[in-house]
């Protein structure tokens, strides 16, 4: 157990340095990831939604997420799934990230 653990927290610390590119909040933050889940020991599955499905980096961002948590050494595969529900809105944002966007 401890070993998941481990490893979904260094998912989410690789999830912290991706910004979505209009929004000066990382993506964990803005709260567009729904689900980090370890699958097997070393398979990550990552459930995430974007601000808007016209959302200009619809279709970099989720190449960019499986890209960056496939480049830890402990994972052999992840794998990103694109969702729309429940949709995205600003309540789903951490404290920080509405704290930085002036919403606090």
């Amino acid at each position: 157990m401890g070993d998941i653990q481990s490893l979904e927290d260094k998912v989410v610390e690789v999830l912290k340095t991706i910004f979505d590119p209009e929004i000066p909040v990382d993506i964990y933050e803005l709260g567009l990831i729904y689900k980090v889940r370890i699958e097997d020991p070393d398979q990550v599955y990552i459930k995430m939604t974007l601000t808007s499905p016209q959302c200009p980096v619809a279709e970099s961002l989720p190449i960019e997420v499986e890209s960056k948590v496939n480049a830890l050494e402990e994972v052999s595969r992840a794998f990103v799934e694109i969702v729309w529900e429940p949709p995205w809105n600003s309540e789903m944002m951490s404290e920080a990230a509405k704290l930085e966007l002036g919403f606090l």
